[in-house]
């Protein structure tokens, strides 16, 4: 880390607009970065991470302004500078690598065209070149076919490889500052790896400074030299990460450094001649003349989630898409109580669809921005169960009851008022207004800092215990799934390569790929990376993504 001091903010105030009034978000933070630093933010949601994050930028998003303070980059006053002088900034020597890439990408446009329009407008390099490092930054980040990914549009790769063509985008100038809001959380743990190697050596390389923001403590301690824990806009304490993991001073911190608790209580067990509520059967699918699944099979019974895990790209969202009949199966049949389905969702009757529902990983691109909580979950209790007028209000209060939000508060809001746990919250209702008996949760948690993950956890639990749903939990983070499944299917380039009862999944032997999925889950260690690269033979960070993992 250099003594170079490249980011100063001082008495840093932001108010967000609500009611037509002005109310103050951020109070008065102070920020040192140096190059070559990397600065954790961390905190639950709502404590003004991206917000301080973007204000790093001098920048703010609607609704918000910066009240009170100095944002200095490099001695520019940021708060001072001029329009032009900012849009010669952001791009080329400050980059921002957002959370949900889904969102960030336009969709008319190929991948490599988005990631070349910044070097060609700040005249860092042409477009031939820069579509070679593009490719080049595509293989560091272990995307798929590097050469020739980059030209297709964002809708036809995956949420993770989505993710990290956003990160090689953000690189692709060789900024002097990068803020990485929640970068990884799309990633399956040895994709994750992979990244976080790779950023970790941009940033020693090129001496980039960077500001982390995270909800996940074992990331942050794998990246950051400093950490700062951040409360409802307040700075609960900072210090270097050794100091922060080892002796956090506030009970706060302490509480976040905390393992999560949730365990809930065995249920009983299967009924040997019980019909599952879905049967996967030997299905294969292919995404044009690509196979993609081969012979996958699983069961999922009534009160029980089986948990579906593997790399990005392992077939976990198309198995659920072949389930829903988004997309007809090749070979095989999926079974709804012992009785065929349709593979064509349009050929499956109205209770046919009902049994089924889904809950996205990414609420804020599921929810309708522009319409209202009422309309958004009383569509489909119109639609499946008939009700209308105050029979249908009536409903939709109920369950907004039965997912703990208050109906006077939340029934006329709009998804942007709500926060990305109530939004994730409102996704529940929307699936339960169908009285399903089968509810497939693709990475529901993942987006969603600790706190709030483990009450969505929680609620899922006992919505469960109450309806006897079943769920399908297509998930990376094997911490959730040690709290929630019963039984766990390890998929890998589309084949089911182990599945059984969780507690036998988490015992030793185990498949080479489900222990290679075991061994990366980072740990609370700020040597745990490089420890974990070296074990692997990789003795230089910047070779993480050629190797073999």
């Amino acid at each position: 880390m250099s003594d170079d001091l490249l980011v100063k903010i001082r008495g840093l105030k932001i108010e967000g607009r609500s009611d037509d009034k002005w109310n103050e978000i951020v109070h008065g933070i102070d920020l040192d970065l140096h190059r070559g630093e990397v600065m954790g933010l961390i905190g639950e949601s709502g404590a003004g991470k991206s917000t301080i994050g973007l204000a790093a930028m001098g920048f703010t998003r609607d609704g918000c302004r910066i009240s009170e303070g100095t944002v200095e980059f490099d001695g520019i006053d940021l708060r001072k500078a001029s329009a032009s002088t900012r849009r010669d900034l952001l791009g080329k020597r400050i980059a921002y690598v957002a959370q949900s890439a889904a969102a960030s990408f336009n969709p008319a446009h190929r991948i490599i065209d988005q990631h070349t329009e910044a070097p060609m407008i700040h005249k860092v390099m042409p477009v031939s070149e820069s579509q070679q490092d593009a490719k080049d930054l595509y293989e560091r980040l272990r995307l798929p076919d590097p050469e020739n990914i980059g030209f297709r549009y964002p809708h036809q790769v995956s949420g993770g490889q989505l993710q990290r063509a956003m990160t090689a985008m953000a690189m692709s100038c060789r900024p002097d500052l990068i803020i990485f809001d929640e970068p990884t959380t799309a990633l399956d743990v040895t994709t994750q790896i992979e990244v976080l190697a790779a950023i970790r050596d941009i940033v020693e390389q090129f001496n980039t400074a960077a500001i982390y923001i995270t909800h996940d403590l074992a990331v942050v301690a794998q990246m950051a030299d400093t950490i700062k824990v951040l409360l409802k806009g307040d700075e609960v304490e900072a210090a270097d990460t050794r100091t922060m993991l080892s002796d956090p001073k506030e009970d706060y911190t302490k509480s976040l450094w905390a393992v999560r608790s949730f365990a809930p209580p065995p249920k009983p067990a299967i009924i040997a001649s019980e019909t599952p509520v879905i049967s996967v059967k030997n299905i294969s699918a292919s995404y044009g003349i690509v196979p993609v699944l081969f012979d996958v099979s699983f069961d999922i019974h009534k009160g029980r989630t089986v948990a579906v895990v593997g790399e990005s790209g392992s077939g976990k969202s198309t198995a659920a898409r072949c389930i829903t009949g988004l997309l007809p199966p090749s070979k095989g049949e999926i079974l709804s109580n012992g009785i065929p389905l349709p593979g064509n969702y349009r050929k499956r009757n109205r209770d046919q669809l009902r049994q089924a529902q889904m809950i996205y990983q990414m609420a804020d691109t599921a929810l309708n921005p522009k319409v209202r909580i009422s309309e958004i979950i009383g569509r489909p209790v119109q639609f499946y169960t008939g009700l209308t007028g105050t029979a249908r209000r009536k409903r939709v209060e109920a369950l907004l009851e039965q997912i703990e939000l208050d109906p006077a508060e939340y029934y006329n809001r709009l998804p942007p008022e709500l926060s990305g746990g109530q939004k994730q919250r409102i996704g529940i209702a929307r699936a339960l207004a169908a009285e399903p008996a089968f509810i497939i949760c693709d990475e529901v948690t993942s987006a969603l800092d600790q706190l709030v993950a483990e009450g969505i956890l929680r609620l899922l639990d006992r919505l469960q215990r109450e309806l006897d749903l079943a769920y399908m939990f297509i998930t990376h983070d094997l911490a959730t799934v040690r709290s929630i499944a019963d039984e766990v299917v390890v998929m890998k380039s589309g084949k089911v390569v182990e599945s059984g009862p969780k507690d036998e999944m988490f015992r030793p032997p185990h498949h080479p790929y489900t222990d290679l999925l075991l061994s990366s889950v980072p740990e609370m260690d700020p040597d745990w990376l490089t420890n974990l690269l070296h074990e692997r033979g990789v003795e230089n960070l910047g070779d993480a993504a050629a190797a073999s993992m």
